[in-house]
């Protein structure tokens, strides 16, 4: 099995917002990925960011995601554990305040296909998030 790396710790990076680059493996979403295959829309945000970035929080773990790091400076790190065979899928998210949305990457650590996981995922995020 094809084993991903753990995302850097923002904090260790020169860019504190910046997100991770997806694999060329299938098995991750970024708004920030170069590629069709890879990329996803950033979840336009309205109201306060505090306000977004606790219910943000509210969503990832109502959706089974553990909040491992954040939110901070606006970013937030969770993990998400398959509950079949016990995947972690890491998920780096960025509340831009200036922007108005939320950018992110929602990646498998292990193997190469998700099955449309993480794009799913993300698309429960955002449809919560706007109250659907």
């Amino acid at each position: 099995m094809r084993e991903t790396p753990k995302p850097p710790d923002p904090a260790e990076t020169d860019a504190p917002t910046a997100l991770p680059p997806c694999p060329d493996s299938p098995n991750c979403v970024s708004t920030e990925a170069p590629d069709p295959s890879h990329r996803i829309r950033p979840i336009e945000i309205t109201g306060p960011a505090d306000a977004v970035t606790r219910r943000l929080v509210a969503v990832l773990e109502e959706l089974g995601g553990r909040v491992v790091d954040g939110p901070s400076g606006g970013r937030i790190h969770a993990e998400f554990t398959s509950r079949m065979f016990g995947f972690v899928d890491d998920v780096d998210l960025v509340v831009d305040a200036d922007a108005r949305v939320i950018r992110f990457r929602s990646a498998s650590r292990a193997g190469y296909w998700d099955l449309g996981v993480n794009r799913r995922r993300m698309e429960t995020v955002r449809r919560k998030l706007r109250g659907r």
